[in-house]
Formats: C-alpha cells, structure tokens, sequence
C-alpha cells in the first residue's frame, strides 16, 4: 500500500481538526472566566520570571478574504489613535497587577495591519512598552508587516522602538490566485519592503505562505515558492488554507469551487516542501521551516520549540499577555481572551476594568494533555517516562491511556520503551494523532481541513 494510500485509509483526506495552537482550542473557551479571575492570575506570576507580551491591532485598510482574523476596515487614520489610547490605559491596568520585577521577553505586534499606525504612534507605543517592565537583554520583538500597507519611515520608527524581527506575509505571488483571495501584493513591491527591512537593521525575516488557495497548481505553488525563496527570509510558515466562511464571513467571496481538493492540497504541500528542504531549510514542527542559525532552529534542536498562537516558537516563557480586542492571554492556570468587538473592549477598559470575557481554567488533566498534545505538535513522540516525572502521573496509567493510539495509527507510531515516536508521514498525520489525545468534543464541520 503506497503512503497516500495509507492516508486515505487512515481518514485524512476527509478529516477536521483544530491547528492546537492552544489546548483547549479557543472555540471552547467559556464565559466563566472574567475580569477578577484575569487579574487574579497576574498578581500570581513568579516575580522575577519573563512574561511575553502580545498586542493586537485590529484594524487594516482592506479585508483580505481568506483572512479569519478578528479584523475591521478602516480608509482613515482616526480610530488609531483613540485604539492606540485604550492599549496604553490597559497596560496601565495590567502594571496594576502584575509583579514589578518580571521581564519582557518577547513582544508581538500583530494584527490587523499593525503598519497602519503612522511613525507618532509606532514611537508613542513603543514608549509605553519601555515605561511598562524592563526587557530582558535576548527580547525578541516581533511586527507583521503588510507590504502595502507600511514605507521606511514606519520600518525606521519600529527598528527604533525594538523590533527584530519582521514578519511579511505573502500567501501567493500569482495574479490570479491573488484575485480570488482579496490580497493584490506584487512581488516587486515585496521585495522592495524586504530590501527596506534589510536595510533598516533587520536582520530576522519571516514569511508566511498558504496552499489550498482557488487556482493553485503545482506550476504555480512552485513559482510562488521559489520567488520566496529569492529573497531568502530565516523562517517560513506554510499554513493550509481554511475554508471556514461560518466564521468568518468574507471566506464567501472566495470561489469555493476553485478551491483544490484534499488530495491536491497535499500535492501542493509536496510541492513547497521539498522546495523549502532542497534549498536548506530546517523543517520545524508541522509547518514551518526556518535557517539552521535561526533561533527556532535552535529551539528545535534543542526540544524546547514550543506552539503557541502565533504558531512555532522558541519562547519559554510561562505568562503570555495579550493586549487589545479579542487577545487571548495564557497563565499557568489557563487562558484569558477579551472580547472581541472594539467597542465592547473600548467599553471595558474606558470604564477602568480588565476586558477579559472568556477563557479557561485548567484542570490536572487538561494540563497533562496540553502537555501531550505539545509534544506530538512539536517533537513527534509521546516521552511517557517525562510525563510520568513532570505530571507526577504513573507509567502504567499513562501507558494505558496511549494505548489506543498505536491501534489506531499502526503505520505512523512506533513504540520504543515508554515512548511513542511518529514516524511515516509525522507531519501530515500529528493533528489526527492530537485529536485523539483532545477529551472536548469537536462539533462536526467546526474546524479547518486537518490537512
């Protein structure tokens, strides 16, 4: 039986499942977690421990259509500043829990189109974060950048308030499968931005590409990859495109019977894969591919990558703070999202409170199988024997609990002592393998193409 053939059989193909970007997925969080529990567990981070910081900007000059992001359109500058307002006022309310002596290790700028807010704004918010804790010496400050959406004096005022490290994304460098997703972004222009990056300082370059997109080939997947390849960023994630238009509405626009079927996605993924591996890069977790000297390289190497929702990380810290409309938070004792509209976070912090909405207390179990789930994510192996020494959880209870899974996946599991190690096909299959360690029901249809 050829490797397709077991993949078929094995249900991939037809299969859904979440990306476990978190455990739980985030579409299980509940209202049961508020303003009083959020701050709780901010006053209960270590002092002297690194925390992650992560600030949302929601807004962008057009809505690309493929996007699932909690995103509005904006033609002009005015609700910027008044946004720009709210996430100092909530850092403001945040510094009032948080121990003082912790540092800032990572920051992420995300969106939205962070590269909006013009070169005052980029300074003033990079104030507030110096004013807020001190950077740890190895911070790594992160920006999504839309090339058409950002010039050199916005990159120079983000080189001067921190950032390191730039993230472009890309999705399809062709005209016409551009078209059918809403994002028109030539190449030309995005190697300029790139050029600018470089020569602003720069020296960490992300890229994120898609595939299952309407009218992708494998000629044109090819093209589009290796034009990424000629301006050589350090790390690349190549994310499957999900058709989830109960989610998010825009997703109607696109030509759903242009979109490639399960078998021709995994052609395509094929397709950049072997590219991305021929011209040297690290394969890292499920879907991302990075230098041998980047950090998350390293972070593979060493087994400390870890996933997040940013996807693949090398951050180790425990406390990530996610500031702005629909951030979602992660404490030891679970996750922490405001709520989603901008109006109703305007609401709550111009009212003097935490905008925490939902979220997720962890139970014992939900953090040994967050563990679980991050190993198979990350490493591609089930270490019972750590589990055991980290969960306090018995080898022969935790040896039944994976029983079922090497029934289950004969082909793709291989039991070695008390470990459980993938082997055929890791990558592809990882999400099934997770699904079957995830105990929250997964409403059918609910979530993305699990390939």
């Amino acid at each position: 039986m050829s490797s397709t053939d077991r993949l078929r059989e094995l249900g991939l193909f037809d299969a859904r499942a979440p990306r476990y970007t978190s455990y739980p997925p985030a579409n299980h969080f509940n209202d049961g977690i508020g303003p009083d529990r959020a701050a709780a567990w901010m006053r209960s981070v270590t002092p002297g421990t690194r925390v992650s910081l992560y600030l949302h900007i929601p807004y962008c000059r057009r809505l690309c259509w493929f996007c699932a992001c909690r995103t509005q359109g904006t033609s002009t500058d005015r609700p910027l500043i008044p946004y720009l307002d709210l996430l100092k006022q909530e850092l403001a309310l945040i510094d009032a829990q948080l121990p003082r002596d912790v540092e800032l290790s990572q920051i992420h700028l995300g969106g939205g189109t962070p590269t909006l807010l013009p070169p005052d704004l980029i300074a003033d918010l990079g104030a507030a974060l110096r004013e807020f804790r001190p950077w740890s010496a190895d911070n790594q400050f992160s920006v999504e950048i839309d090339p058409t959406e950002v010039d050199r004096a916005r990159i120079d005022a983000l080189v001067e308030i921190g950032m390191t490290r730039a993230s472009i994304g890309v999705q399809d460098f062709d005209p016409k499968v551009q078209e059918s997703i809403g994002r028109e972004q030539g190449f030309d222009l995005t190697a300029e931005v790139v050029d600018m990056i470089r020569a602003a300082g720069i020296a960490s370059l992300n890229m994120d590409i898609l595939y299952g997109l309407p009218y992708q080939t494998r000629a044109r997947m090819a093209d589009s990859v290796q034009r990424v390849l000629s301006l050589s960023p350090d790390r690349v994630a190549l994310y499957g495109y999900a058709h989830v238009p109960w989610m998010a509405k825009r997703q109607v626009l696109i030509p759903a019977d242009e979109l490639p079927g399960p078998e021709a996605r995994l052609e395509l993924f094929d397709t950049a894969r072997r590219l991305f591996l021929w011209d040297g890069y690290r394969e890292i977790g499920i879907d991302h591919y990075a230098r041998e000297g980047d950090s998350l390289a390293l972070a593979d190497r060493t087994r400390t990558l870890r996933r997040n929702f940013q996807g693949y990380t090398d951050d180790t810290a425990e406390v990530l703070i996610g500031l702005g409309a629909s951030a979602i938070s992660r404490y030891p004792q679970g996750f922490a999202q405001n709520v989603s509209t901008s109006s109703k976070y305007a609401a709550a912090i111009g009212e003097g409170r935490l905008a925490t909405a939902r979220g997720h207390a962890m139970s014992a179990e939900d953090r040994l199988r967050a563990a679980m789930i991050d190993m198979i994510m990350c490493r591609f192996e089930l270490d019972l024997a750590e589990l055991s020494e980290r969960f306090d959880e018995p080898l022969p209870a935790l040896r039944e609990r994976v029983r079922g899974l090497t029934t289950r996946f004969p082909a793709h599991l291989d039991q070695q002592g008390d470990r459980l190690v993938m082997t055929e096909n890791a990558r592809l299959v990882a999400r099934l393998v997770a699904a079957e360690l995830d105990t929250f029901a997964m409403p059918e249809g609910r979530h993305s193409r699990a390939l």
